[in-house]
């Protein structure tokens, strides 16, 4: 694999952010999520959060928000006065409707809200989708079993992500992880894993020169991409979000040729 174009720093950021989730997720009862599996509305692309009752803990929310502030502040001490600003804004109904505008990728809210406030434009949105993802992580733990394959153009079955990373596994079969709940599903080799098509004409392989474990799926019906790892060929396989991270270099490449991380909505199946 390629040396990732992530600073060392960053990537261990985000491996600080991973175990403190994971730190967080052990506070939690496991009760306070209950998936409901209605299986007509995963077949219509109707992700299992948007039905799921969550009880959250609002003043958790809140001491996690610290935290990531504390966190983030170490890292890049000159935002420091920026998350205490943060700090200060959240009281219990804002905490509630971060909570809302994360789960439905509300960027024109956060972004507005940032503009109002005077902060960074990244900080509340990166915030609240950071301490939202214990709860989605633990959302598809539950539902796991369940979840065998995804609805094209839908997303992520469990939270909605846009798709983008794939891994090759066993006897190299294409399994969708999404980097923002955990979620794994099974998917055609050859299919876009966007809009279904499996034209061998219009769904393509980018290959990266210098590295034998990652290629890049391209539609030229869709216009979508997604990364496509063989971790098969790694010793230890990083989480799905570190992957995602280490790998935006295929990002880049896939965005310089045309394609998008989205795809556009076109359902061929």
């Amino acid at each position: 694999m390629k040396k990732s174009v992530v600073s060392k720093e960053y990537q261990k950021l985000q491996k600080d952010i991973i175990e403190l989730q994971e730190q967080w997720k052990t506070s939690l009862n496991p009760d306070c999520v209950r998936p409901n599996l209605d299986k007509s509305a995963m077949e219509a692309g109707v992700p299992v959060n948007a039905l799921a009752a969550i009880d959250f803990d609002i003043s958790l929310f809140l001491q996690w928000i610290e935290d990531i502030g504390e966190l983030l502040s170490k890292y890049q001490p000159e935002i420091e006065t920026s998350m205490q600003s943060v700090k200060n804004l959240l009281d219990e109904e804002t905490a509630k409707r971060w909570i809302d505008e994360a789960f439905a990728f509300n960027y024109i809210y956060f972004k507005s809200f940032a503009e109002e406030n005077d902060l960074d434009g990244w900080i509340p949105q990166f915030v609240a989708e950071t301490v939202l993802r214990p709860y989605l992580q633990m959302t598809a733990a539950k539902v796991q079993d369940e979840i065998h394959h995804g609805v094209h153009g839908a997303g992520c079955p469990v939270c909605g992500e846009p798709v983008r990373l794939a891994q090759l596994e066993g006897e190299g079969k294409k399994v969708l992880h999404c980097p923002r709940c955990s979620a794994h599903w099974n998917d055609r080799r050859v299919a876009c894993s966007h809009c279904g098509n499996n034209d061998h004409e219009t769904v393509k392989i980018l290959t990266i020169e210098g590295e034998s474990a990652a290629q890049i799926q391209i539609c030229d019906e869709c216009k979508g991409y997604t990364k496509v790892i063989d971790t098969r060929q790694y010793i230890v396989k990083p989480t799905p979000a570190m992957l995602d991270l280490n790998t935006i270099h295929l990002d880049f490449v896939a965005q310089e040729h045309g394609y998008k991380s989205a795809g556009e909505t076109k359902q061929t199946n």
